[in-house]
């Protein structure tokens, strides 16, 4: 152990040999440069100042550490660097107000996508340094493009199929299409590239089977690497999802209806109108995956909103919100769509803390706000 030792310079009579001078001052009353140098380097003083200046300094730049290292904190061990596949911890994660994670390189395939561009929003609001991959297929650079001023954030243009080398302390794998315009036009990219998802369907050789097999070959594949590899990973079936920045055109309920309704044109029912889905609001997601990610359980999690709604009733919901007189027109059923789809988020309440909060009636105009200004723009 180190140890300061504070010698004791022996003193002599100043004035015993000195000649008498009228213009003498007490001792102790001389100013000037050479009076306060002498006064630092006696006695170690110097040294003293020096070590206080460097106990300061350590404080504060570690301080973001000790805290999140504290007993007392609530905030969970970040030690090891995260693979995941999905994601949070949200505000509702128990962290006292006023404490934050340390700041952490993170990156988000898919980034400028609908899903992506909302958890990078958070990341970066959180402090974290976020990297976007993304290769534009489903993604728009408009998403993101608010961030590009910011020194935080970067923005690659990649094909996650291709290598690439990153050095993060999270990965949220979001890149792949998930509306049937999409995943139809590429389905051999769809297998390679997704993002695990719900998956409760028997394997066949239908024309959605690329998105569903992919679903299941990525939940697969993570949890070897967990296990053979040691990874640290977490996994999130996604359901329904809605809000901003969504496609115009992706195929999907909620925007075809939203689209053809500000478009003034009749809103596509297929079938009888009265199978069943829930809608989370795209914020309720994010608070979710980032839950997820931060907290000690694997998964798989089933992440959405257990409100069912029919076709019908979403169409009544969105005519309410942007025209009364909206009108609907009936269609033929699509192949394999299935009757009814609603999450059971037990397992995400009890674990993660986590549920949605945002109904569909408080949600959907922030999506026709967003949607109103695009189809004008066109």
């Amino acid at each position: 152990m180190k140890q300061l030792h504070k010698s004791s310079p022996t003193h002599a009579p100043a004035a015993a040999h000195a000649p008498a001078s009228k213009a003498s001052k007490p001792p102790g009353t001389r100013h000037g440069p050479r009076s306060w140098i002498g006064y630092l380097l006696r006695e170690q003083r110097l040294l003293f100042v020096l070590l206080g200046a460097l106990i300061a300094s350590s404080f504060f730049l570690l301080r973001p550490y000790l805290f999140s290292l504290s007993p007392s904190s609530h905030l969970p061990e970040r030690a090891r660097p995260l693979f995941s596949f999905a994601t949070s911890r949200s505000s509702a994660s128990g962290v006292p107000a006023g404490f934050r994670p340390p700041p952490r390189r993170v990156v988000v395939t898919g980034g400028a996508g609908f899903v992506g561009s909302h958890l990078v929003d958070r990341l970066l609001e959180q402090g974290d340094s976020v990297i976007v991959v993304d290769n534009f297929f489903t993604g728009r650079k408009e998403n993101v493009a608010h961030h590009l001023r910011n020194p935080r954030f970067e923005l690659l243009r990649h094909d996650v199929v291709e290598p690439i080398l990153l050095e993060v302390d999270r990965i949220y794998h979001l890149a792949c299409p998930a509306s049937p315009v999409h995943y139809k036009y590429n389905p051999i990219k769809t297998i390679i590239s997704f993002l695990s998802r719900i998956c409760s369907y028997f394997c066949d050789l239908r024309v959605r089977s690329c998105y569903d097999e992919g679903k299941r070959t990525a939940e697969t594949l993570t949890m070897d690497y967990h296990r053979g590899g040691g990874v640290e990973v977490r996994i999130a079936r996604i359901f329904n999802t809605y809000g901003p920045r969504m496609c115009l055109d992706d195929g999907r309920v909620v925007s075809n209806f939203v689209a053809q309704a500000l478009r003034r044109q009749p809103m596509t029912v297929y079938g009888d109108g009265k199978q069943t889905r829930s809608f989370q609001y795209v914020s309720d997601l994010v608070a979710g995956l980032m839950a997820l990610m931060e907290g000690d359980h694997i998964g798989p999690f089933n992440l959405g909103n257990p409100g069912e709604f029919s076709m019908l009733e979403l169409a009544q919901v969105v005519k309410e919100t942007i025209d009364p007189m909206a009108s609907i027109e009936f269609k033929p059923n699509t192949a394999d769509d299935p009757h009814m789809r609603k999450p059971d988020i037990t397992k995400a309440k009890q674990l993660l803390r986590w549920e949605p909060k945002v109904s569909l009636r408080e949600g959907l105009p922030l999506m026709v706000k967003d949607f109103r200004q695009r189809i004008l723009d066109e």
